[in-house]
């Protein structure tokens, strides 16, 4: 069972574009599960247009509830808290939920024992079924930590459903930047498709996650997507490659059918599979098929 991981330096460089497009040209031909682990800001399920099937609470860490009819009002908890998520309103000790960071110091200085400990949901994930093959996807709050936890939960649970269904491939549309939900989304992975941008952030974002990705043993390829608005930035970024010996799998043209295809919620192979970014998508999948080890097989 392979696993391919596609990944940015930075937001915006269209990398669930061509993971959606990459689920479309794979399902052709294997059997795939599909992962958005990019749960700050899910978009997948935008264009694969899944059924959800299952909702699951995503609970991490805690938060203090400070229990009035115990309180005595010694103020101990105010001078521990760090974050000065204790108020005192209306004459009682009240914990604000978003600014509690839960340490726990409350907990364990109130001689009342009126500090509780309450679990946190910090999010939900989903089981879906999408056209190219199960989707598990997530959703964190606002304001919550731990979303390197929240990954490892999509991955572990598409792991089960690749497994479950003798799947090919699991694809994971992963976060950009080089934080712990970009190494709980990279653990594992046979091969990560790195896309960027030809600008002065992307190439200076890339280099970051190659670097990571060495690090952490895991080969490389990379797509520059919109290679056309600076062909001479592409050009810079296609020689750094070289001299890290990563190929670059493509070089995708910017097109305003791009943005059509997601408006109507479809992969743009699917919308119009004849156009110049489709068949680049096409060639590019080629290069990532070959990387994974599939040749020779149909």
């Amino acid at each position: 069972m392979k696993q391919l991981v596609v990944l940015s330096g930075k937001g915006g460089t269209g990398k669930t574009s061509v993971v959606a497009a990459l689920a479309d040209l794979a399902s052709r031909e294997m059997s795939l599960v599909l992962a958005d682990a990019d749960v700050d800001a899910a978009n997948l399920e935008l264009v694969l247009r899944p059924i959800k099937l299952e909702e699951h609470a995503f609970t991490s860490g805690y938060k203090a509830f400070i229990d009035t009819s115990h309180c005595t009002q010694c103020g101990r908890c105010v001078e521990v808290c760090r974050s000065d998520a204790i108020k005192v309103t209306l004459g009682a000790h009240q914990v604000e939920a978003l600014a509690c960071e839960g340490c726990l110091a409350c907990y364990y200085v109130c001689p009342a024992q009126a500090v509780e400990l309450h679990e946190c949901q910090a999010g939900l994930w989903f089981r879906s079924n999408s056209r190219f093959g199960p989707l598990v996807h997530a959703h964190l709050f606002a304001a919550q930590e731990n979303s390197g936890k929240l990954v490892a939960t999509v991955k572990q649970q598409a792991r089960a459903l690749a497994e479950e269904g003798n799947a090919d491939l699991t694809i994971v549309d992963g976060p950009p930047g080089i934080g712990c939900p970009v190494l709980a989304a990279t653990a594992g992975a046979t091969l990560a498709l790195l896309v960027t941008e030809p600008t002065a952030s992307g190439a200076h974002d890339l280099e970051r996650v190659l670097e990571l990705l060495e690090q952490m043993r895991v080969p490389a390829m990379v797509c520059i997507n919109k290679a056309d608005i600076d062909p001479g930035q592409a050009q810079e970024i296609q020689r750094y490659c070289e001299t890290r010996s990563t190929a670059v799998v493509g070089q995708l043209p910017y097109d305003d059918v791009v943005t059509a295809a997601m408006v109507q919620g479809e992969p743009v192979t699917c919308y119009q599979p004849q156009s110049a970014v489709s068949l680049a998508l096409e060639r590019v999948w080629g290069e990532v098929r070959r990387g994974l080890g599939f040749d020779g097989q149909r």
